[in-house]
């Protein structure tokens, strides 16, 4: 039986795989923050991001390159991708809010639902189901939602000053913006030409209450590839989980 929720649920997505990952050097040296290869796996960031997408639903994927973009293309040009891509490139600096709109102008329906990620993501979990809480609260974007575990060990004490235990890496209290987004057809007109959405466009959104959060579930897998440790640390995961 044909779910009906199915034809809400997009079947394109924009990647914004434009940024220098400065932080991740020499990593980005020759390449761009996406082109870094997970360790253990020999595909790079965007490859596995591109495999979920399609095993998502996803059919059509716009990348918006920047940083050393010619290394990003010739990759998308020689391997058998699961998805149809297209690449665009800004000609000159348009910040994330302007650079996201300028790729999603270049999507095939422009009248439907699309999904957005950031190009250093790597995660796995339902993005059918985001797609379902964002159609159910008629939001205008849904931002998925991490809690990220704190880099630190911390203590938990009593009420009077005594340690009582030591927690290696818990998660934090907050949530954060995981990077991941499921957008109505009206958002990318919201978008400013130029400048970073997330001053402009977003909070808007949110005075409206049209803008949602979807907690990624409990023991999905995420994680923001920022830094060499992050690397070192996703290699880590992926031997003691097999993913």
């Amino acid at each position: 039986m044909t779910d009906p929720r199915a034809a809400s649920r997009p079947t394109q997505a924009v990647v914004l795989a434009g940024g220098q990952g400065s932080r991740l050097r020499p990593y980005t040296d020759d390449r761009p923050k996406p082109m870094v290869e997970i360790p253990g796996t020999g595909t790079p960031i965007i490859g596995h991001q591109l495999t979920w997408l399609a095993e998502e639903g996803v059919t059509d994927v716009v990348v918006s390159c920047g940083h050393l973009a010619e290394v990003l293309q010739k990759w998308l040009e020689t391997t058998d991708l699961p998805v149809s891509v297209t690449t665009v490139v800004e000609t000159e600096p348009l910040g994330r809010g302007g650079g996201l709109k300028y790729a999603a102008a270049h999507l095939p329906h422009p009248d439907r639902p699309w999904y957005a990620t950031n190009g250093d993501i790597w995660t796995r979990f339902s993005l059918r189901d985001m797609a379902d809480f964002h159609t159910e609260r008629d939001a205008v974007a849904t931002l998925a939602l991490a809690r990220p575990r704190i880099p630190w060990g911390a203590v938990r004490t009593d009420g009077f000053g005594h340690i009582t235990d030591f927690i290696e890496a818990p998660p934090s209290t907050f949530e954060i913006n995981a990077g991941v987004y499921v957008f109505s057809p009206e958002f990318a007109g919201l978008l400013p030409e130029r400048g970073d959405h997330e001053r402009t466009t977003f909070p808007r959104l949110a005075r409206e209450r049209r803008l949602a959060g979807f907690p990624i579930p409990q023991g999905s897998y995420w994680r923001a590839i920022d830094t060499a440790k992050d690397l070192t640390e996703a290699a880590k995961e992926l031997a003691t989980q097999g993913r």
